[in-house]
């Protein structure tokens, strides 16, 4: 997940507190059955049922929190999400029944934003649309419950776990979304040691933790550089995240007929593999600060790593998700009229406080070189759909 403002300087390390019991339940494990991958490491970390980052009560997200995410930014994202998600419902037929599926789905602020748009803006297709929820952590679905029902879309939609959509043989026909998901997915960490691809583990030592090399635990991170025709430079370190193509594959699964859209951090592969990132992408944050180690602070804080956009795109041309173009947040927002929306939002209101707040607040989401507005892309993919044209996606200057 992207971190505002202060979120860019690195943190000096310091003694912080940690979740005692999970670090002494990963080291029982590490014990009890040797080194583990990085990816079991994070995954622990962060999705422990009981003690990880994502489970427990902590505030994580906004001023009180670790990090800020674009709809915490201003509503306008949401709002331009939802007009992008009309424009999909028109080329669909205009359908009585249109599902939208968030993945990822946070307190709700995506959602509740999505859905006042359509309300006010687009009430036909508003009276059309059921909206899932899909997440995983207690927490944030009591916030977010709190925040639908209290706006009065509390009928409008259903919390789910992933799990349940797999036993509920769930299918869909609408829209897929997810905004900051894949990035805070566990992965295995790799680097090339006399021309050959090692893994790292998590082992133990003095009752902390520290890395080992290793044959890889799995084939799969072999074909995987493999399929993307990169070889890693001689001792690059690098994330390799299969749980993101394990979830292409769920979401392939569950969409019958419309679209996905992707809103993340990252790169293409040949970007993101390049000589120049030769620590690898992760990284770690705490009180909107960021620093590089996760072996403190365990359980307190966020875990991330870019997003490989073309393995995405690539999994899903192997399954039946055609690609339909992928653009940066500044291109997909001004693509859809956010400068119109902006000023109209704004209306008189240009030198008060909460003028210049909202005016700034807005301007975060499009900043390029280095801000939200080129950092993160847009990714849409489509089922069932012949050649869609959509607004988000088109070329600058083609109005």
């Amino acid at each position: 997940m992207y971190r505002l403002g202060a979120g860019k300087r690195r943190m000096k390390p310091q003694s912080e507190p940690e979740n005692r019991r999970l670090k002494r339940e990963i080291l029982h494990r590490i014990q009890q059955r040797g080194r583990i991958t990085f990816r079991e490491f994070m995954n622990l970390c962060l999705y422990h049922p009981l003690y990880g980052y994502y489970c427990s009560n902590k505030e994580k997200i906004g001023k009180r929190g670790d990090y800020y995410t674009s709809p915490c930014v201003h509503p306008i994202f949401g709002g331009m999400i939802a007009k992008q998600i009309h424009q999909m419902w028109v080329l669909m037929g205009k359908k009585s029944h249109f599902r939208i599926v968030e993945f990822g789905s946070g307190k709700g602020l995506l959602c509740h934003d999505i859905l006042c748009y359509l309300q006010e803006e687009k009430p036909d297709f508003f009276g059309s649309v059921s909206y899932q929820l899909v997440e995983t952590s207690p927490f944030f679905r009591r916030e977010g419950e709190n925040l639908l029902s209290g706006n009065g879309f509390g009928e409008k939609v259903q919390w789910v776990i992933p799990q349940e959509l797999e036993s509920e043989n769930l299918r869909v026909q609408g829209c897929i979304l997810s905004n900051e998901l894949i990035d805070s997915f566990p992965v295995h960490l790799v680097t090339l040691r006399d021309g050959h691809l090692r893994e790292i583990y998590v082992t133990s030592e003095d009752g902390g933790f520290r890395e080992e090399l290793g044959e890889l635990s799995s084939n799969e991170l072999e074909g995987y550089f493999e399929k993307l025709g990169i070889v890693l430079d001689e001792g690059l370190r690098a994330e390799v995240n299969l749980m993101a193509l394990e979830w292409m594959e769920m979401v392939d699964r569950i969409l019958t007929k419309g679209f996905v859209i992707t809103i993340d951090y990252g790169h293409e592969a040949e970007i993101l593999y390049s000589p120049f990132r030769r620590d690898g992408t992760l990284l770690c944050y705490h009180r909107h600060t960021w620093h590089e180690n996760p072996y403190e602070r365990i359980g307190l804080q966020d875990m991330t790593s870019h997003v490989n956009f073309t393995s995405l795109m690539n999994k899903g041309e192997e399954m039946s998700l055609r690609r339909t173009g992928l653009t940066t947040q500044y291109r997909f927002l001004i693509n859809l009229g956010f400068l119109e929306e902006a000023q109209r939002v704004l209306g008189e209101d240009q030198t008060s406080l909460e003028g210049i707040r909202n005016r700034l607040a807005m301007k975060t989401l499009i900043l390029p070189d280095g801000g939200m507005g080129d950092v993160f892309k847009v990714l849409v993919q489509h089922k069932g759909i012949d050649d869609p044209q959509l607004d988000g996606l088109r070329e600058m200057g083609t109005f």
